[in-house]
């Protein structure tokens, strides 16, 4: 199957193609099953997974307020909170739109529907397996990596039925030329289910790891490439989509679209490293880390400014729909966590930055603000497109908008300043808990932004329920 998918983006490549290529589109009778289920998933984890960056964000400002229940303390509701996220929230939602998109660009039907409702219905059950291991305790205590074997082995099938059903609506499509958003998602679930296999070492069930300097290495390979290599790809898969179809516009430029693909492919495969800077690992693999993190400018600002040459003069129609309006504000987050990103790896900056929340912050610009954010917007384009019914509220969907840019922005403030006292202090020779009360303001402000990004998640899984099955608006023509 793999060398039938590498012909056909050769295909691609070979095909003649104009400066500007608009999106093919064919009008579907499909009843997105599939779509509507990812969506859901979305909404509902996107719940529990801000709800548990709260409470952990609480005990950071207030560490006795839980008393010390087990299945509740720091070290159990953090690898939720980030599992949750990247699994549950960010991957279903861009994934949602994908299920939409995939078929009306390759002009054919999704090949199975039942299938995708599988695929939900698993993916769901690894969700739930994932918060009830690691809130009991059982964990690889692994960046990134922290399920147990048996709930990794769930996260590789729902990944490998995804790719199958993918992949087999892409045999029967009808249209010739792959347009890059079908790039970007099999790139993404074929590279992801790799690497996630990979840096999990789920050849070892007992372990899960390797020993010693050689399991850090590859930690880092899956820890930077399940960000790199999941939700970028997916996320610019929904830009690609979305932005020249709000705009009604073709994409500016095919060739910029290729070039940003197959750089980031290249590029950003070998910089996890450079979170092993401080480590004793080979000194030609932090060299490597190091330039190819700089080097993600190169598809950093290709693929930006492919995105924004195309909206340019647009941004009124971009603003008039909500869904390209989250997507559009994703690809700003994208270049601010991108040039930070290139500059964090730099050895002197890192000695200020690393281990502290400057890193926190950078995370939360990444994943809510970049990847969050286009997600949402994703999720917004195809809501009405799928249930047959315009958006129930617009104003819900504006009020999280409104939520999440604000909370992500202030986190990126916030935990930047606390960042930069911990590194100075740190270098400067001082003890790790008498920095705490200097930064202690800085956690209260944290948590009150958590609150607002909790309750722009129940906005809008309340709006993603109305809109599907609870919407009195008429149907959509």
């Amino acid at each position: 199957m793999l060398a039938e998918l590498s012909q056909l983006m050769v295909e691609t490549a070979t095909a003649k193609g104009e400066r500007n290529v608009s999106i093919p589109s064919l009008p579907m009778t499909e009843n997105y099953e599939t779509a509507k289920g990812f969506c859901i998933t979305s909404g509902f984890w996107m719940m529990i997974a801000t709800f548990m960056g709260l409470l952990g964000a609480t005990e950071l400002m207030a560490p006795d307020i839980l008393e010390n229940i087990g299945w509740l303390v720091f070290g159990r509701v953090r690898p939720v909170h980030v599992n949750l996220v990247l699994f549950g929230f960010v991957t279903p939602g861009l994934l949602a739109a994908a299920f939409y998109y995939m078929p009306r660009l390759l002009r054919t039907t999704l090949y199975s529907e039942k299938l995708g409702v599988v695929s939900v219905l698993v993916w769901n059950l690894t969700l739930v397996a994932t918060v009830v291991t690691l809130s009991a305790g059982y964990t690889q205590g692994r960046e990134y990596a922290e399920m147990i074997w048996p709930v990794d082995m769930m996260v590789v099938i729902s990944f490998l039925l995804v790719f199958i059903n993918l992949f087999l609506t892409l045999r029967t499509r009808k249209e010739p030329v792959l347009y890059v958003s079908v790039w970007y998602v099999f790139a993404a679930i074929v590279l992801t289910a790799t690497t996630y296999s990979l840096g999990n070492v789920i050849w070892r069930p007992g372990s899960g790891a390797l020993r010693g300097i050689p399991d850090a290495i590859l930690l880092w390979f899956y820890g930077h490439n399940v960000f790199g290599l999941l939700l970028t790809p997916l996320a610019l898969g929904v830009t690609y989509y979305v932005i020249p179809k709000a705009v009604n516009r073709p994409l500016y430029s095919h060739t910029l679209s290729l070039i940003g693909f197959w750089s980031l492919i290249v590029v950003y495969t070998h910089i996890g490293t450079h979170h092993l800077i401080q480590v004793p690992v080979p000194t030609w693999l932090k060299v490597i880390a190091i330039v190819d993190s700089i080097g993600m400018v190169i598809p950093v600002m290709v693929v930006l400014i492919n995105i924004w040459y195309t909206a340019k003069g647009e941004l009124g129609k971009i603003h008039a729909d909500i869904g390209a309006k989250f997507v559009f504000a994703g690809t700003i987050m994208y270049f601010f966590v991108s040039i930070q990103g290139s500059m964090m790896a730099l050895p002197q900056v890192q000695r200020v930055t690393h281990f502290n929340n400057w890193v926190v912050g950078h995370a939360h610009i990444g994943v809510l603000g970049f990847a969050g954010m286009i997600s949402l917007g994703g999720l917004y384009y195809v809501l009405p497109r799928i249930a047959g019914k315009p958006l129930f509220s617009r104003f819900l969907a504006d009020f999280q908008y409104w939520m999440v840019l604000i909370g992500v922005s202030g986190f990126t403030i916030v935990l930047t300043i606390a960042g930069l006292i911990q590194g100075n202090a740190w270098l400067n020779g001082e003890t790790v808990y008498r920095v705490l009360p200097q930064i202690h303001l800085y956690y209260v402000i944290r948590a009150s932004l958590g609150v607002m990004i909790f309750l722009s998640a129940v906005v809008g899984f309340y709006n993603i329920i109305r809109t599907l099955y609870f919407n009195p608006g008429e149907s959509a023509s």
